[in-house]
């Protein structure tokens, strides 16, 4: 960009713009209310925010919304979309503004700026302050009053309330504290290509999607239809048309039905796939930004956004409350007024306890979700260690903190995977110890009363430490094997971590 003129007199009687384009349209805007001006960068779309938010972009690890100058003004987007560039604004809330091209810094007299008649040139959607025709050229920049643009679509909250406010969202969203009270448990999904989030508290059961399922006549799109759940029938509802996707195309065979109660009311929630369970850090969570609380758009569905991988990973935290309209609330209330009242006589007769699943091969295993940690995707980098069993893969470092790697196929004496890709790494937690399980797949989180799950069978050998128990679900043909956290490392594993803690040495 060149500028002009130099800076501005001391008397005021010189203002320095940045001009930029849209379409034919040029504009101009103080260059004191611009922070940065960037390439526009890749956005997570945010379902049903506002039209003229692009997205939300990571700026060197913060959190921005991108905000598109041809929304902010009532214009259609360019079709394909020109890459452009962002304008940062400065502020305690920073927005980038998305341009189609920033054209030059240039100095103006301020006797040159005609303030009066601006309002009478200004067109459909735009707010004006002035305007200036730049030296040697012969079309007129106009002053946008951008702020005041901005303010009529989005509602700005101060940077130094969201400390407080994403407590609240947190609170709002289901999201509590662990048991040392530092992290929050979430379990993520894949919904259109973007990852989202509820909290681990807010899941009663993720169940595989049937492949058939009874249709609600003259339901809407989101609504799915039914399917039968613990003697009872479950409403279905698809996420994608929940969040403002379009319905998804070919198989749908690795779909997951998140159950949750909202309002009182159990639903199915549909999301593509199950992805992580994220034991997150609370500094990283933070409100929705400003822009989302949208004026003409309704109250947004996502209570918070974490952001993982050094803000490279943005998952938006969903509030299950805050998902449906009113209307749509009191047809489910209707249609599912059954499912509270089973739900919680099934409670009322035992202990109800709470699984996570996974697969090695064809075979499912479990472990109780409170000895879990986090699921996240298997490690690329290990550090091998020198005579130890074949199954143990070697140590990662996780956070400070020495993890061993279990090889699972291996340790069950099983052939490798043969997607190695798609393996995922279970981190649980035993009385005095953490390490990582490798495992081919995380199917599910299952919900089974306690006197349901029959004793292990009568085995021989080490795996009758290791299988402490059977949940036999008969209806489906399923078997599931119940492992001991405790036995899932052995003697030798334990010795090592043990040494590992008292010499303080963990791989780099």
């Amino acid at each position: 960009m060149a500028d002009a003129k130099p800076a501005a007199d001391s008397d005021g009687t010189a203002r320095r713009f940045l001009t930029f384009r849209m379409g034919e349209r040029l504009y101009a805007i103080a260059a004191e209310q611009v922070a940065e001006v960037i390439r526009t960068p890749q956005v997570a779309r945010v379902p049903q925010g506002p039209k003229s938010l692009l997205g939300l972009a990571n700026l060197r690890g913060a959190v921005l919304p991108i905000a598109s100058l041809r929304g902010l003004l009532g214009q259609e987007e360019a079709v394909g979309g020109a890459a452009g560039r962002a304008i940062v604004l400065e502020g305690d809330a920073p927005v980038g503004l998305a341009v189609d091209a920033v054209d030059a810094l240039v100095t103006v007299d301020a006797g040159r700026i005609e303030t009066r008649q601006a309002e009478l040139a200004a067109l459909a959607g735009e707010r004006l302050s002035g305007a200036f025709q730049p030296d040697g050229r012969s079309d007129v920049a106009k002053v946008l009053d951008i702020r005041t643009l901005i303010a009529a679509a989005f509602v700005q909250r101060p940077r130094e309330a969201r400390a407080t406010v994403a407590a609240d969202a947190l609170a709002g969203a289901g999201v509590a504290a662990d048991e040392a009270g530092d992290r929050r448990k979430l379990v993520t999904f894949d919904v259109a290509g973007q990852e989202f989030a509820l909290a681990l508290e807010a899941v009663r059961e993720i169940v595989p999607a049937p492949e058939s399922l009874a249709q609600v006549p003259r339901s809407e799109a989101l609504v799915l239809g039914v399917m039968a759940y613990r003697e009872t029938l479950l409403p279905l509802l698809s996420l994608r048309g929940l969040l403002g996707f379009p319905a998804r195309e070919g198989d749908g065979s690795r779909e997951k039905v998140a159950v949750t109660a909202v309002g009182g009311v159990l639903v199915g929630l549909v999301a593509d796939r199950m992805r992580d369970i994220i034991s997150a850090d609370p500094a990283l969570i933070e409100p929705t930004p400003a822009m989302l609380a949208a004026r003409t758009g309704g109250e947004t569905q996502i209570a918070a956004i974490y952001r993982g991988e050094g803000g490279a990973r943005l998952v938006s935290i969903l509030a299950p409350d805050q998902l449906f309209r009113e209307d749509v609330m009191a047809r489910l209330g209707q249609a599912g007024e059954t499912a509270p009242a089973a739900e919680m006589a099934a409670e009322g007769a035992g202990e109800i306890r709470q699984f996570l699943v996974f697969q090695l091969g064809g075979d499912e295993f479990a472990l109780p979700i409170e000895a879990v940690d986090e699921v996240a995707r298997a490690p690329e980098g290990v550090t091998r260690l020198p005579k130890t069993p074949a199954f143990l893969e070697g140590v990662i470092n996780l956070r400070g903190e020495v993890l061993p790697v279990v090889d699972q196929r291996r340790r069950f004496d099983m052939p490798p995977a043969p997607n190695p890709d798609a393996r995922r790494l279970i981190v649980v937690r035993t009385e005095r110890h953490r390490a990582g399980l490798i495992v081919d797949a995380v199917s599910e989180v299952l919900r089974s009363p306690a006197e349901a799950i029959e004793p292990a069978p009568d085995l021989a050998g080490e795996i009758t430490r290791l299988v402490h128990g059977v949940i036999n679900i008969e209806a489906a043909g399923r078997m599931i094997m119940l492992l001991d956290p405790a036995e899932l490392l052995t003697r030798a594993e334990r010795g090592l971590l043990d040494a590992f803690q008292e010499t303080g040495q963990a791989p780099a």
